[in-house]
């Protein structure tokens, strides 16, 4: 496997980072993940304006866009795959061992692993930790990703593939890599960027192509919602059939499997919407 790394390819076995980069020692980073299908990334352009974003908003330089694209070409190129998951991470580079920041620049890293189709449905549980929809990270997409590790982990204990959080005002927010979607009174609603969750490529697409409305939602819509439905950079739209104890018989449901076939149908027009 031959990654990006310091400015060329290198092979995997032997590509190092410092044991003193920042995104190692105080998770001083940055990063996407981007879908790419037989060699061809999607939604590139989108991953690269957020993850200049969530860059400048933790203070980082701005990542050089061309270098970046430069770098998943050469991966994926090197590295044939039907489906596969490319990592792109950029951190604070080389540092001290504090939360101060060093002088030798940033670290880019890009990598890419295969991936599989994911199911059309799959169950989710909720989880007493909350995010917080006012913190100095809210929004950005950092590699400080311990409380989703945590999360995730209790998910996959209770036979699920996704643990879902409300926010400190108890509103749906979010889950630890996706978005969250219910149909209510056969509408689709999302909560807003507001409610402290990602502004998730996929989240962001499936509201232009499907209608769908950003509302404020309480954390028990969940136990009420006629369908629920995720959204991910490899799960595109995923519908859920079990929330905790709840089990939603039928899913997808007709709302959610139309949205999946939208969402096929102009991903598949166009790879960089």
């Amino acid at each position: 496997m031959k990654i990006w790394l310091d400015g060329g390819l290198q092979d995997s076995e032997s590509a190092r980072v410092s044991v003193f980069d920042h995104g190692l020692t105080v998770g001083d980073g940055v990063f996407e993940t981007v879908k790419a299908v037989d060699g061809r990334p999607f939604a590139l352009t989108r991953h690269l304006d957020r993850l200049a974003r969530s860059a400048t908003g933790l203070g980082l330089p701005e990542p050089d866009r061309d270098e970046v694209r430069r770098a998943c070409a050469a991966v994926l190129d090197a590295n044939p795959v039907p489906l596969g998951r490319l990592r792109i991470t950029y951190t604070g580079g080389h540092g001290p061992l504090g939360s101060d920041r060093g002088e030798q620049g940033p670290t880019l890293l890009v990598a890419l692993g295969e991936s599989a189709r994911r199911p059309d449905s799959t169950a989710v549980i909720t989880v007493p930790w909350t995010r917080n929809e006012r913190g100095a990270l809210t929004g950005l997409k950092t590699t400080s990703y311990a409380e989703n590790v945590v999360a995730l982990a209790r998910a996959r204990e209770e036979g699920a593939s996704e643990a879902l959080f409300a926010n400190t005002v108890g509103q749906l927010c979010e889950g630890t890599g996706s978005n969250v979607f219910v149909v209510l009174d056969g509408e689709i609603h999302t909560p807003p960027v507001a409610s402290g969750c990602l502004a998730g490529i996929t989240r962001v697409l499936a509201v232009e192509w499907t209608g769908a409305k950003e509302t404020d939602l309480p954390f028990d819509v969940l136990e009420r919602a006629e369908e629920i439905f995720l959204t991910s950079t490899l799960r595109d739209v995923q519908a859920v059939h079990r929330v905790d104890g709840r089990a939603l018989p039928g899913a997808p449901g007709p709302v959610t499997a139309k949205a999946m076939r939208v969402f096929g149908e102009r991903a598949g027009d166009d790879l960089d919407p």
